[in-house]
């Protein structure tokens, strides 16, 4: 996995990140996480990040609650950052759409995919429960109403047959190559639940590209789009991270031939 950028900015659109203790904030959180929050160990690690899009005239802020003890699932990572800004830049066609973000974590493309007007449901691995409760709390504390659900690639559960996503979204969810194979599946299978529908991912293009060209023609999927992640973000954000990131558009094999 690749470090962690922290973003710091002046104006409203820079990412503000700033350290508070938990017991000096007042998110909303709901009364089953209450348990959670207050016995937690990790609870002296939290940190709240604001993430700005836009203008002060026409845009807003997404709050977000990291903690910098768990693995991996609770950091706003950099793909994260310019997958949620590409949603922003295309809000119109994510307005109205059904939208679900695989391996969602922190949650930051799904909510603001959920400002712009679409029907979100955000999900992370099922076992993977105080991530899926801080998926809980974030929404909460921005005043979003996503669904929430636990998902595991490759697992085909009750949960995963109830979704049908126009548009799949996953920041930095190909990290591990030994779940590429059931993250595909995973995709191919909500892809094929939805016609026309697409997979929009940001990635850091690692090792493992060979593996993911030999999946992509296993589960019979085509990239449609393939950017640099840096070439349409502001520059004040893209001065903020780093690295060898791109944006792929992926849709069934079929659907690309039409």
């Amino acid at each position: 996995m690749a470090s962690r950028t922290q973003s710091n900015g002046r104006s409203f659109c820079l990412e503000l990140q700033f350290k508070q203790e938990e017991e000096n904030k007042s998110p909303s959180i709901e009364k089953d996480d209450e348990d959670s929050v207050e016995s937690s160990p990790n609870r002296d690690m939290t940190t709240y990040s604001q993430h700005c899009f836009g203008s002060i005239k026409d845009g807003f802020s997404i709050s977000i609650i990291e903690n910098m003890k768990e693995e991996y699932g609770l950091f706003v990572w950099p793909s994260s950052v310019i997958l949620a800004e590409y949603v922003w830049q295309q809000k119109s066609r994510f307005s109205g759409a059904n939208v679900v973000e695989l391996g969602a974590g922190t949650s930051l493309p799904g909510l603001i995919a959920a400002k712009v007007g679409a029907d979100v449901t955000l999900t992370d691995d099922l076992s993977k429960a105080e991530v899926l409760s801080n998926m809980r709390r974030v929404c909460n504390i921005n005043d979003l109403k996503c669904k929430v659900v636990g998902v595991t690639w490759g697992i085909f559960e009750a949960p995963i047959f109830t979704l049908h996503p126009k548009i799949i979204l996953g920041a930095d969810v190909l990290y591990d190559t030994s779940g590429f194979d059931d993250l595909f599946s995973t995709v191919t299978f909500l892809l094929q639940k939805c016609p026309d529908s697409v997979f929009i991912t940001t990635y850091h293009n690692r090792s493992g590209h060979h593996l993911i060209e030999f999946l992509m023609e296993k589960w019979r999927l085509k990239c449609t789009k393939l950017l640099d992640s840096f070439s349409f973000l502001p520059p004040h954000k893209a001065s903020k991270l780093s690295g060898d990131i791109q944006l792929a558009e992926i849709v069934l094999e079929e659907l690309s031939l039409r």
